[in-house]
């Protein structure tokens, strides 16, 4: 694109209703060999379990498949969650894809999935001013959502019961990102000074990013080891500065980065008129309620299915914040909230994630705003 602002794309494989995850993983393939053609800079899966509308329930192996359709597009996963595997299993499946498709790996690392032990590092203080819930240039700066009842909920439990070997505890995460850091790089020796080389992973072409919805323990561990940092306004929008801001006040020059560098993610559907936007999104609100009610995300509805769920004012103050930040409408109307949302984070690349119940829509939302941002 020849904008100074790169976009890519997050998928997280959705499952519409009436569908299968056979027809989303044919989906996922046909958009990402689009987004190639049109100019999309990256093309990201997110990791989810125990979901009946998301079909992403493993990076690696949609990275594998999606590699083997495309030719040049970046491809990586936003993120892969380390609570549950190892820092070998995590650079032994990377480093067989980049053996067939060498230099077009991004390894995503998250958190989620089970909480490491260890105390979270204290985040420095937000430096963006936010004034009346808006940072600098206009972007929504909505109040923050608590996930503890999300996080302490039985269903949450039971995914962490189901990913994690029964004994097993989670390796502390700043160290696991050494580990990986290290097996990459061939350096990796045990306390006891064993030497392990991970064959394929070790010296793959594979770019860490570490990815982080506040200031703290994430945006420390890519802060300080000089990583790539991608910050979560889609998941968190009320955090994304503390995010950013945090990064950025932890970072320690490395070989491989002199300077920050920042991607921030925002959800989007795009139409040739506003009304068509706002129709093809109905069914965004309902899907939000069943990730935030821990059901788990629901095959994403059509808008009519959306409209017919009967809304309690906990239902909507439940979604609020991730509805308000959702960027709706035309090409012109979303590219100017996404440059605000740019200029409040100062990103250095956007992702886009957009969901709709009709793949087509969902393409050409990708479409036209890939060439409303080359205008620009």
């Amino acid at each position: 694109m020849s904008t100074a602002t790169p976009l890519g794309v997050l998928d997280l494989v959705p499952i519409s209703s009436g569908a299968t995850a056979g027809e989303a993983l044919r989906n996922t393939i046909d958009l990402a060999q689009r987004a190639e053609r049109l100019g999309y800079h990256r093309y990201w899966f997110a990791e989810h379990h125990l979901n009946p509308g998301v079909a992403g329930t493993s990076p690696a192996v949609v990275l594998a498949l999606t590699a083997a359709a495309t030719s040049a597009i970046r491809l990586g996963s936003g993120a892969v969650q380390l609570g549950h595997r190892t820092a070998l299993s995590t650079v032994e499946e990377f480093g067989l894809i980049d053996a067939l498709h060498p230099g077009r790996l991004d390894l995503g690392l998250g958190r989620s999935g089970g909480r490491p032990p260890g105390e979270p590092a204290a985040p420095p203080p937000t430096a963006t001013p936010v004034v009346d819930g808006r940072a600098p240039g206009g972007l929504l700066i909505p109040p923050r959502f608590s996930f503890e009842g999300l996080l302490g909920s039985p269903r949450i439990a039971l995914q962490r019961r189901l990913l994690q070997l029964p004994g097993a505890e989670s390796q502390d995460y700043a160290e696991q990102v050494d580990d990986i850091l290290a097996l990459l790089a061939g350096t990796y020796r045990s306390a006891e000074g064993v030497e392990a080389h991970a064959v394929p992973g070790e010296g793959a072409g594979v770019e860490v990013w570490i990815l982080g919805s506040s200031g703290g323990t994430s945006a420390a561990a890519a802060g300080r080891r000089g990583l790539r940092f991608a910050a979560n306004y889609h998941v968190s929008p009320a955090t994304v500065l503390e995010a950013v801001d945090g990064y950025r006040a932890f970072f320690q020059p490395s070989d491989d980065l002199g300077k920050p560098y920042v991607s921030v993610s925002a959800d989007v559907v795009v139409a040739e008129d506003e009304a068509t936007a706002r129709e093809l999104a109905t069914g965004y609100g309902l899907w939000v309620r069943s990730i935030r009610t821990a059901e788990g995300a629901i095959p994403f509805p059509t808008p009519e299915e959306a409209r017919a769920h009967v809304w309690s004012d906990a239902d909507r103050d439940l979604v609020r914040d991730r509805v308000d930040t959702q960027f709706v409408g035309t090409p012109s109307q979303v590219a100017d909230r996404l440059e605000q949302l740019q200029e409040a984070t100062a990103a250095d690349e956007l992702l886009i994630t957009t969901i709709t119940h009709d793949h087509t829509a969902r393409v050409r939302s990708y479409e036209l705003l890939a060439r409303e941002w080359q205008r620009r």
